[in-house]
């Protein structure tokens, strides 16, 4: 039986306004990934994803660099208790 983490990530940087909930969305889609992003008002992006230790580990590796657009500049990660997120939205 594969054990479920939950990450809580804050993406800073040129991270709204390039598509970058629409690709997290995709590539935690593809991975596996559940819970969600969103756009906060100091012009970061929070996630909270919920899957498997080696799918959120590729899932964070991925949020690093972000789509072509982005200019990732600080990532902060942080761990908490699984949630039970049934599915990736975008918020």
């Amino acid at each position: 039986m594969k054990t479920v983490e939950c990450t809580g990530i804050t993406v800073y940087g040129r991270v709204q306004g390039v598509g970058f909930r629409f690709y997290t969305h995709r590539k935690a889609v593809e991975l596996g990934i559940k819970g969600f992003v969103q756009n906060l008002p100091d012009g970061s992006v929070y996630i909270e994803g919920e899957g498997e230790h080696d799918a959120l580990s590729e899932f964070i590796s991925w949020c690093r660099i972000g789509p072509a657009w982005a200019r990732v500049i600080d990532v902060k990660i942080s761990t908490m208790p699984p949630i039970g997120y049934q599915e990736f939205k975008i918020k």
